[in-house]
């Protein structure tokens, strides 16, 4: 691993360090241990629903039809608890969706509406989520009654859908499958601060430059969900606002015309509210009392409901007919000049200039009274910016148009971290084929197997060389957003092929030899790499001794080009791969081994699968490069237990070489027998790892040492693999 270092790497997209050990419990005493708690998400400890409970085929026996007639039913009956605005929650739901799903970034594919996660801290209590809290509860009668058939992600998701449908809207589609999580995800990062809403500039090297912001951070600021409706740093300047709209975006993955089509389709239904004093609203959710039963934000003086709302600050409607789907937005923003004012709460906001009363929408509650409407920053930014201004015109011009564009960028917001349409439950699930969705055509399954085995190890390929290959075609894998992995075999097309870190001289030949083999045998090239990668592996097992066959499900297909956007793929690019002992780049701000951990949490490890991964990768002679930090075994190649035993035993001393070096050093001779780098000796150092490697370096865990490895790089040679998952 390279010792190089770089001020422009950002942070690691989990938390890490002192923040961590402070906030996951594990002592404030020892800040720089590595916390392992990212892995233990993986872990059903939480999950009160047991082992036999299957989501995905609990969904398929939903009532949808049912389920609508339920969420239209709601959709305009009020609640005096919570009463709804002109009688409607279209607003609202579309608000509660939009937050869960906003939240999503396509650098690292963690956030987004795909596990309910809006459920809990911190995005329950993130400051642009106020009130979401009563939109779940209005919910909560439709989740109790069709219970285990609807997880609240998709629930939370299908809300804003349904109500933009009551709104008028004709939707893209929907699609259920997401499956909860019943723990916070507090160990992902979503910055630094530690106040909310901090200044942009603490997540800008330069907050002029909006492609400056932090990686792998979206929001403008802490508890945003994208940028400050106020303008940056809450200063009006639409220009400004612009640049960064087009930025974070961009993170969200959408492009200039999904922009205009989401914030203006966003800002056609429903209202802000800021009619009051944001001092007199209680705490947020997580910090409410008992008696708020897990709900904040309440009003502590006057009714605080209705048209006397307090949440964002901001205050009033942007259309006339704020409960239906039409071009208002568009027809009020370009109709009217547009002053900046403030709301009663104090936000910064614009009013139009002169407006004819016929153009204000009415009261929330008494239909006689009129009332001004609004634009925010990033709506004026609309009409401020060229690129943007020319898109909003052509949709003024052509509601159709903005309706499809709206429709399918709403539809891709809501399923982006839904992985490919394979993955996709229920009637109303869209046929079209999108390329967001990174589609794989069906392979073959009917083949042979053995005799495609036979000629892979014809090749004269190497094991390390076969090895290294699959790994890197489905080390791409994010659980996150079910992006990447080998299905498709896209490590062969741009830009995959051409990255650093799948060493394009030896992919390139080892796809030489393995695309014929392919071609004649039927099999997908997909198929024929992971295939070779345990031909590989069986070697290795044969050569230690044991009789281990490596499990195989023929089946995946070879993407083409034409099926990959190589633009959206570069953010999978791995400038980290602890498994191969490969970095990039090398950060003072976040170690190899918190790298590691990210990679091992995207593949969907536990923390003993990871160690038993990198033991076997190490033994295997599979390093980036051929390096042989870490090989701690005199026979690299065989499938041996060498690395936990070398890396247990005291007859050595371990002795730093640099930032990310060391040398393993023989205690009786002081001759250095191998060399390693941080990934390897936290599995020596961390006292939870240790306790794991001490158990697969023990005489009699020879063979379970290798049937876990086995059973983990299964795991993650089929981790895209849906048709084979319940």
């Amino acid at each position: 691993m390279s010792d190089h270092n770089t001020s422009s790497a950002g942070k690691c997209p989990v938390m890490h360090g002192a923040a961590t050990t402070k906030n996951g419990g594990t002592s404030v005493f020892w800040p720089n241990a590595l916390n392992l708690d990212i892995l233990h998400q993986h872990d059903k400890k939480t999950n009160p629903m047991g082992a036999e409970y299957s989501y995905r085929k609990e969904v398929r026996k939903l009532d949808v039809e049912a389920l609508k007639a339920d969420l239209r039913a709601l959709m305009t009956s009020s609640q005096d608890w919570w009463p709804a605005d002109w009688g409607s929650y279209v607003g609202m739901m579309a608000r509660v969706t939009w937050h869960a799903a906003g939240s999503y970034r396509n650098t690292d594919g963690r956030g987004g509406n795909g596990t309910g996660n809006q459920r809990f801290a911190p995005l329950n209590s993130w400051p642009d989520n106020v009130n979401t809290d009563k939109g779940r509860r209005l919910l909560w009668p439709i989740k109790k009654k069709y219970g285990n058939k609807l997880s609240w992600a998709d629930l939370i998701s299908y809300a804003g859908t349904i109500a933009y449908e009551v709104a008028g809207l004709k939707t893209f589609g929907f699609a259920f499958g997401r499956e909860d999580i019943w723990h916070p995800e507090k160990d992902i990062y979503w910055g630094d601060e530690q106040e909310w809403l901090a200044p942009s500039d603490t997540r800008y090297a330069d907050v002029t430059d909006a492609k400056s912001l932090e990686n792998p951070l979206a929001a403008v600021q802490m508890g945003l969900i994208y940028v400050n409706p106020e303008g940056v740093n809450g200063q009006p300047d639409p220009a400004r606002t612009a640049l960064m709209m087009r930025e974070t975006f961009a993170r969200m993955g959408m492009d200039d015309e999904e922009t205009v089509a989401l914030t203006a389709g966003g800002h056609t239904i429903g209202k802000a509210h800021g009619n009051g004093n944001a001092a007199d609203l209680s705490p947020a959710p997580e910090a409410a009392g008992f008696e708020d039963q897990g709900m904040g934000w309440m009003k502590t003086t006057g009714r605080g409901i209705g048209r006397d709302l307090v949440a964002s600050g901001i205050e009033g409607a942007w259309t006339t007919h704020p409960t239906v789907w039409d071009n208002g937005f568009f027809t009020l923003l370009f109709k009217y000049d547009w002053a900046l004012t403030k709301s009663p709460a104090g936000a910064q906001q614009y009013e139009p200039v002169n407006i004819a009363e016929a153009d204000m929408p009415v009261d929330v509650e008494d239909a006689s009274i009129r009332r001004m409407p609004m634009m925010t920053d990033a709506d004026m930014a609309l009409k401020v910016d060229p690129v943007y201004r020319a898109i909003s015109e052509r949709f003024m011009n052509d509601f159709d148009a903005f309706s499809d564009a709206f429709a399918r960028a709403w539809f891709k917001l809501t399923h982006r971290d839904m992985g490919p349409n394979t993955r996709y439950i229920g009637p109303d699930a869209p046929q079209e084929e999108l390329i967001w969705q990174d589609p794989v055509p069906a392979g073959n399954t009917s083949y042979d197997v053995a005799a495609l085995k036979a000629k892979i190890a014809a090749t004269g390929l190497s094991d390390a060389e076969l090895i290294a290959t699959a790994w890197d075609s489905a080390r791409t894998f994010r659980g996150s957003d079910f992006r990447g992995g080998a299905n498709g075999a896209r490590i062969r097309l741009a830009p995959q092929k051409d990255w650093a870190g799948n060493e394009p001289s030896r992919l390139a030949k080892v796809l030489a030899a393995l695309e014929p083999i392919a071609a004649a045998g039927g099999a997908s090239l997909a198929d024929v790499i992971v295939l070779a990668g345990n031909v590989g592996i069986e070697n290795a097992i044969r050569a230690a001794g044991l009789s281990i066959e490596v499990p195989f499900a023929p089946g995946r297909g070879d993407a083409s080009a034409a099926q990959t956007d190589a633009a959206a793929f570069e953010v999978l690019e791995p400038k980290h791969d602890g498994f191969r002992n490969y970095l990039q780049q090398h950060s003072e701000i976040v170690t190899a081994e918190e790298m590691l951990l990210d990679r091992a949490q995207l593949l969907g490890l536990t923390a003993v699968e990871m160690t038993a991964l990198i033991g076997g990768m190490r033994v295997l002679d599979t390093n980036f490069g051929g390096a042989k930090h870490g090989v701690f075994t005199a026979t690299p190649g065989v499938l041996t237990n060498d690395f936990f035993v070398t890396l247990t035993d005291m007859a050595y001393s371990w002795k730093p070489t640099g930032r990310n070096s060391y040398d393993i050093v023989e205690r009786a001779t002081g001759a250095t027998r191998f060399t390693a780098t941080r990934v390897d000796l936290v599995f020596g150092s961390n006292s939870i790892l240790r306790s794991y490697a001490e158990v697969y370096a023990q005489d009699d865990n020879k063979e379970k040492f290798a049937r876990d490895f086995v059973a983990a790089w299964t795991k993650v040679m089929t981790a895209d693999r849906y048709d084979l998952q319940a």
